[in-house]
């Protein structure tokens, strides 16, 4: 939107007689409370969808009450503090949605904040620390019952995957497909010997019906998905129903790829062996890792496909997509994840209440493609645990699209012997550790679960393995570069120069300290805490500073001449 067009929004809401579901006017002249806003993002979000609106409105610097001022607000006064707000907003959120934009006009009366917040995905309420708010009056409670059912019967009520495809026949299916099917439901029911007896008799059709692919012998867009001919794609148009694979050399650059068409339950193994899972070689030391592995499980990757196929967000018409880079795997649909959170997936460990494509998760159950609905995500976390892997890394950044990447290769070594020598953590503290290795933000809970039970070290914004377990693990080196040397340590060696050679400047320093900082720390980092620490020394009287800019030159304070002891 342009400055022109958000004014004219903004005299729009103005001239509302009174606030509706969806805008809320605060003055918030100087600061406002982060959880409170954070509440009034879920309500508004939820209150867009139920009124089918583009999206919320908060707008700070407005009195709230008829008829409205502009006042003015000091909130986040800087460019910087509002684009830090968009990534605070989306920790806190499921789906880690955000602002589509914060607005920031300078009127008569004073600067006006208009924060834009989109409508809860289809489907799926959209809830701040787990709790989805909605509005009462002017005030933010949890969402009723009967409001978080009606979102998600957007999506249960419609269930695109069994609508019946108009003069489809079984001809249209293909004959390997159906094959391969009945042996993946026979291998299902295997103990089931009543049921096995009678399959071996059914005809395809009736074995389709039973299978519930079919409905009463009508092909449906499920069947299609996962058995029909390449040709027969035609019948869900304008929806495809295609994979591709594309390769990327170490350079990004794309050096090959495939797709893949219906029938998709034949197309997930033809992917399969378009990737190249290399055998990984572990350094053996004590016999705790094996000699060598492959990069990737196969059950891992088939589960992850096949997830994909049954969460794809078939009315959108796109593709699925593994993206196969040098040291990773990336799956990609579109889609919103319907459990909101991998965390809550795996606490929940049970079939969720709705699904993107209910009648197409049940068809691929019936044919041992998914394994368990509903715990198929915690097992291949328990997988990837079990192998000392990197675990699943879901990025839930956009409401329509689910990534996940399956890294083949150990990324910090004393991560993976933590897992061989801590078999007692429950799979949640893991998960935790898994972020900090990969260096991603944790919660606050995560934290504080993590510090108590003495796993990591370091600040929130540099945090590692702790001492403790780095001593068991024999990584206790590495543990130290990833620490680095105290302070007081740093403003010795600052000291020692400047005792035995006068002056130092700026990139002198740099040099004596940068490789002796943490490994952890980006380069702009360390040189922001080099700064901190010679001004600390300053304001203490131990050194002083002349001239000023790119030339000036750091020096030992008149009152001190002698190197520390």
């Amino acid at each position: 939107m342009t400055p022109e067009d958000v004014r004219s929004k903004l005299s729009q809401m103005l001239d509302l007689p009174s606030e509706t579901e969806w805008i809320e006017f605060k003055e918030a002249k100087n600061d406002y409370h982060f959880d409170e806003l954070g509440q009034y993002f879920s309500a508004l979000s939820n209150e867009s969808n139920l009124m089918g609106q583009p999206a919320g409105w908060l707008v700070f610097g407005v009195t709230n009450k008829p008829p409205r001022q502009i006042c003015g607000t000091n909130y986040r006064s800087t460019k910087q503090g509002l684009e830090k707000l968009k990534v605070q907003i989306s920790k806190h959120t499921n789906h880690q949605i955000t602002f589509i934009d914060i607005h920031e006009l300078k009127e008569h009366g004073g600067r006006v904040l208009l924060f834009q917040i989109p409508p809860a995905p289809r489907g799926i309420p959209t809830t701040w620390n787990g709790v989805a708010y909605g509005r009462i009056s002017e005030h933010n409670s949890p969402l009723s019952l009967h409001e978080i059912e009606q979102i998600r019967r957007q999506i249960v009520l419609d269930d695109w995957s069994a609508h019946i495809c108009k003069g489809a026949t079984i001809s249209d299916l293909d004959p390997q497909a159906i094959k391969f099917a009945r042996q993946q439901y026979m291998e299902k029911n295997k103990n089931n010997t009543h049921l096995a007896s009678e399959a071996d008799q059914w005809d395809d059709m009736t074995f389709l019906n039973k299978a519930k692919i079919c409905i009463n012998g009508n092909i449906t867009r499920t069947a299609i998905i996962l058995l029909g001919k390449s040709e027969a794609e035609h019948f869900i148009y304008p929806a495809i129903a295609r994979i591709t694979w594309v390769l990327k050399d170490a350079n990004n650059i794309e050096k090959d790829y495939q797709h893949f068409a219906p029938p998709l339950i034949l197309a997930v193994d033809q992917v399969f062996s378009r990737i190249r899972n290399l055998t990984y070689r572990y350094m053996a030391e004590n016999r705790l890792f094996p000699t060598e592995t492959t990069q990737y499980d196969k059950w891992v990757i088939r589960e992850t496909l096949h997830n994909a196929i049954a969460h794809q967000d078939y009315t959108k018409g796109g593709r699925i997509n593994v993206v196969e880079e040098a040291e990773s795997l990336l799956f990609t649909n579109i889609g919103g994840f319907i459990p909101g959170s991998v965390e809550e997936a795996i606490r929940r460990d049970a079939p969720p209440e709705i699904y993107q494509n209910r009648f197409l998760a049940e068809a691929m159950v019936s044919l041992n493609m998914i394994d368990t609905i509903g715990s198929g995500i915690k097992r291949m976390f328990l997988k990837q645990r079990e192998r000392c892997f990197p675990l699943p890394d879901y990025d839930l950044a956009e409401p329509d699209r689910v990534r996940v990447r399956i890294i083949g290769k150990i990324m910090d070594e004393r991560y993976t012997r933590m897992l061989i020598t801590r078999t007692d953590l429950d799979l949640m503290a893991v998960i935790a550790l898994d972020k900090v290795q990969k260096t991603k933000p944790i919660t606050d809970e995560e934290f504080k679960s993590l510090k108590k039970k003495k796993l990591i070290e370091g600040r929130r914004s540099n945090l590692f393995v702790s001492a403790k377990i780095a001593a068991v693990t024999d990584t206790k080196a590495d543990y130290i570069k990833r620490r680095g040397i105290d302070k007081e340590y740093s403003k010795k060696l600052v000291l020692d120069y400047l005792v035995k050679f006068r002056e130092a400047t700026r990139q002198e320093i740099n040099q004596i300290l940068m490789d002796k900082l943490s490994n952890s720390l980006s380069d702009e980092q360390k040189k922001f805490r080099i700064r901190n620490l010679l001004q600390e020394m300053r304001t203490e009287g131990t050194i002083d500073v002349l001239g000023r800019g790119p030339r000036s030159k750091w020096i030992l304070s008149k009152t001190r001449h002698k190197s520390p002891s």
